[in-house]
């Protein structure tokens, strides 16, 4: 039921803007600027190193054409500036728009779009279109694969861990456990490397197919990583099917796959860019392991607690030392990512990456809280095991009567396991909801980069969308209309409309109207024509052809006689 809700999250919760890890830093010639040629170059610095698609520069013309370009390369020495050659005969002139998409070092894609004029700048600039920044449904299948991959690789490792370590007197009812973790992980590996191209060109899942596609996964750095623990699953399966048999295995060689797969995140997340490229590493794979042999251990012996025939308390006593040590790791590796990717003490409250980092400091504390009822209950049972092991010799007579038989010794009591079962089974609860933050976590852009890219003068550039909330009042009924404009500036626009009701809940009305007047040059009122798209109005063809504050006028009609007009003002550049 957890992993159900957690998927349903995670796939709807991928509608939403992309997140990405590399921030342009600045641009050459800058946005907005005015040149009096035309520049040889397109030259464009990111917060760190990034890497190029087939189509990551895009120049268009005041007149919406596409300008001829040379390919898209890096600057030489240099991974985190990439440039891309303007034709020698020189451009005209007028307002040019540059729509840009790479793909940051911890193999996340950014977008974005500027314009700057040579000469003069034009009367009307072109319709912005920075390319799709993201397709829901590969984003969203995306992000579903990612969460298994660390739910799985958590089973395995930690599984494995549990075996060797804690020694359970019945082990039998683990090995499912072990497969289970293992084919997940393949499975979410290979549609991983499979929605990659899509993934990273913001297309549909669909196009993962295409033989182009594949080449390039195949040659790019996250497509390795992603084949490079492909390649380590098929030795795990060896070593797994000999601890199935029973048979003797080298715990060196299970300690350096776990390693192995553990790099393979540390190299594809954010500790492979930034600062202290190889201490960010190395504490990657340490917080992995960690969380790994915590989580994944707690599974396994929640099913030792609650399927095996025979449960020994110093089974139970070796994994609360076993959870101590990584819980230590896990703190102590936090601590140094924390101050990695934050930067700041205000980047806890201001960016989205520190109050997600807040949220999982506090469902660590719970997990923490679930522990250590847990521990209780493991003292409980070793003390109990100890008495039902240890038994006092009582001195036979040496000739004479034999002593008379005294009461009978009353049987060991041993404390229910029920109450360890619940603490546990606590924690593995909690600790999905930590495995879920930190999956969100690897896919936002750091609150250092977030605050870097803002001071920039970069930060200015056009938006990609912009949203107003219009609230309304008929007859005693309250609600707003969400209103998103794409891409806000001169030119043609995309437009959706949703009406939410006073809780924030979607409402269903008959009719929606939205039309736009620009009082200043005596423009309008210009009708966007909005239809009725299932569940939210929309068009795809609104023309605003000058830039100045426009008046934006929403009538929602709720019944055949009620209906109400608002306006709001809306900045279009």
């Amino acid at each position: 039921m957890l992993l159900g809700t957690v998927l349903v999250l995670l796939l709807f919760g991928g509608a939403g803007p992309a997140s990405a890890h590399a921030a342009l830093r600045s641009a050459d010639p800058e946005d907005g600027t005015v040149l009096k040629s035309a520049p040889g170059y397109i030259t464009l610095t990111f917060t760190e190193s990034v890497g190029l698609l087939d189509d990551s520069f895009r120049v268009l013309s005041p007149k919406n054409e596409r300008v001829r370009t040379g390919e898209a390369e890096h600057v030489p020495g240099s991974s985190d500036t990439a440039r891309v050659s303007l034709p020698a005969s020189g451009l005209g002139e007028g307002t040019f728009t540059v729509a840009w998409r790479v793909v940051s070092a911890d193999s996340h894609p950014v977008s974005g779009a500027f314009t700057f004029s040579v000469g003069k700048p034009s009367a009307t600039a072109v319709t912005v279109d920075p390319g799709p920044v993201e397709n829901p449904a590969t984003n969203g299948l995306y992000n579903i694969a990612r969460y298994l991959a660390y739910l799985a690789v958590a089973l395995l490792i930690g599984t494995a861990v549990f075996l060797a370590f804690c020694r359970p007197a019945d082990p039998s009812v683990l090995p499912r456990l072990l497969r289970v973790g293992w084919w997940t992980l393949v499975g979410a590996t290979v549609a991983l490397f499979v929605l990659r191209a899509p993934y990273e060109a913001g297309t549909g899942p669909a196009t993962a197919f295409d033989a182009a596609a594949f080449e390039r996964t195949v040659t790019s750095r996250p497509g390795l990583v992603l084949l490079a623990r492909l390649v380590l699953l098929a030795p795990t399966a060896i070593f797994l099917l000999r601890l199935f048999r029973r048979r003797r295995s080298s715990y060196a060689i299970g300690a350096a796959l776990a390693l192995g797969l553990a790099l393979t995140w540390a190299a594809g997340e954010h500790a492979s860019a930034g600062l202290q490229v190889p201490v960010a590493m190395a504490s990657s794979v340490l917080h992995v392991l960690a969380m790994a042999a915590w989580l994944g251990g707690l599974t396994a012996l929640v099913v030792t607690l609650y399927r095996a025939a025979v449960v020994e308390p110093a089974t139970v006593a070796r994994f609360s030392r076993l959870a101590f040590v990584s819980v230590t790791v896990l703190v102590l590796t936090g601590v140094y990512q924390s101050w990695r990717g934050l930067g700041s003490w205000s980047a806890l409250t201001d960016t989205t990456y520190g109050r997600l980092l807040v949220a999982k400091l506090i469902a660590v504390v719970v997990l923490l809280t679930a522990a250590g009822f847990s521990r209780l209950w493991t003292v409980r049972l070793a003390t109990a095991g100890a008495r039902t092991v240890v038994r006092e010799r009582v001195p036979e007579p040496v000739g004479g009567p034999a002593l008379p038989d005294g009461p009978p010794e009353p049987p060991p009591v041993v404390p229910d396991r029920r109450g360890l079962r619940r603490s546990v089974l606590a924690e593995v609860a909690v600790g999905v909801v930590v495995l879920v933050l930190t999956t969100v976590l690897t896919g936002t852009v750091p609150g250092r980069a977030e605050e870097e890219a803002a001071k920039s003068p970069a930060a200015a550039g056009l938006p990609v969308a912009s949203v107003s909330y219009v609230p309304f009042e008929i007859g005693g009924a309250r609600g707003q209309v969400q209103i998103t404009l794409d891409s806000g500036r001169v030119g043609r626009n995309t437009v959706e409309a949703v009406v939410l009701d006073a809780e924030g809940g979607f409402a269903i009305v008959p009719e929606l109207r939205l039309s736009f007047s620009l009082p200043s040059q005596d423009i309008g009122p210009l009708d966007a024509e909005l239809t009725d798209k299932g569940g939210y109005w929309g068009t795809d063809d609104l023309d605003l052809p000058i830039a100045g504050t426009w008046e934006m006028k929403v009538t929602v009609r709720v019944s055949d006689i009620d209906q109400v007009s608002e306006t709001k003002p809306v900045e279009i550049h």
